[in-house]
């Protein structure tokens, strides 16, 4: 090889380098929580029931903390964000004598009017992060009588990554499962079992199983098979966090309208405990 062939591969080889550096400078910041949900929004309407998202940082990056999908950028935090929120808004109104805005909204835990807003829905928290403030935001939330419910994440390792996240925010209180005979399951739609909703691509025609694949999900993934409602209760019994594990209600109300067969599966059934869901949380 010529010296010239020689200097030109080095000179390539110190671009790609290069590049890559860019990029892995860039998958360190995640775009959608650093400008997306930090944004100022409309002070709460108190008059109507706002469905608020719970806006949070994660943990890694491109894959991890936030990843594409329909031909964008997305947080963790902010899966299926807006169009599920706003869907599930709609249905509610519909379902019930509830008095729900139209529009869906965002806080981060540790926005100073959280409290203004009763209820909190937060997705995809497998890779979540808190800082100090926020954790005492989210304790703060939860004591004065606030309503968290979290949602779609499966497997193992985001089960435990969710669970160390809270045991910052309240050590003492320990995770329950909540059965069918809960009175959660019949406040307005009588369930009498646990559903599990796959995300659209893991939706299958054939009668197979209704699980996403663990090696989609945080790794150590474990077994997905099974859906869980677990629960934090206060120390006067009273139900403050829910937690819908290895299945995805949020998907289900997003998705409701990529055709008829996954609305008839799976979008009813996410409709009718999330509206369980809410109803308890506004009543109790």
């Amino acid at each position: 090889m010529t010296p010239h062939g020689v200097q030109a591969r080095r000179s390539a080889y110190w671009i790609v380098l290069g590049a890559l550096a860019v990029m892995t400078s860039r998958a360190q910041v995640d775009p959608s929580w650093t400008e997306e949900a930090r944004k100022p929004q409309a002070p709460a309407d108190l008059s109507v029931f706002t469905f608020t998202r719970g806006a949070y940082d994660s943990v890694g990056g491109f894959g991890d903390a936030y990843y594409q999908y329909d031909g964008r950028v997305w947080a963790r935090w902010e899966t299926d964000y807006p169009e599920g929120d706003e869907n599930f808004s709609v249905r509610l109104k519909q379902l019930t004598r509830v008095n729900v805005s139209a529009k869906a909204t965002k806080r981060t835990f540790d926005a100073t009017d959280l409290g203004d807003f009763p209820f909190l829905y937060v997705a995809d928290p497998g890779w979540m992060t808190l800082s100090k403030a926020e954790q005492a935001g989210l304790r703060r939330y939860l004591m004065n009588g606030g309503f968290v419910w979290v949602d779609d994440f499966w497997g193992d390792g985001e089960w435990q990554n969710l669970a160390e996240v809270m045991r910052a925010v309240l050590p003492a209180v320990q995770w329950r499962e909540i059965t069918t005979t809960h009175p959660i399951f019949h406040t307005v739609f009588e369930i009498n079992e646990m559903p599990q909703i796959p995300a659209l691509p893991f939706a299958s025609r054939g009668g197979g199983g209704t699980a996403e694949s663990p090696g989609s999900h945080k790794f150590p993934g474990g077994s997905t098979d099974t859906p869980h409602l677990r629960g934090w209760f206060d120390e006067s019994g009273r139900l403050m966090l829910v937690a819908t594990f290895n299945t995805d209600l949020g998907d289900g109300f997003e998705r409701e309208a990529f055709g008829q067969w996954y609305f008839e599966t799976f979008s009813t059934k996410a409709y009718m405990l999330g509206t369980n869901i809410v109803t308890y949380a506004l009543t109790h």
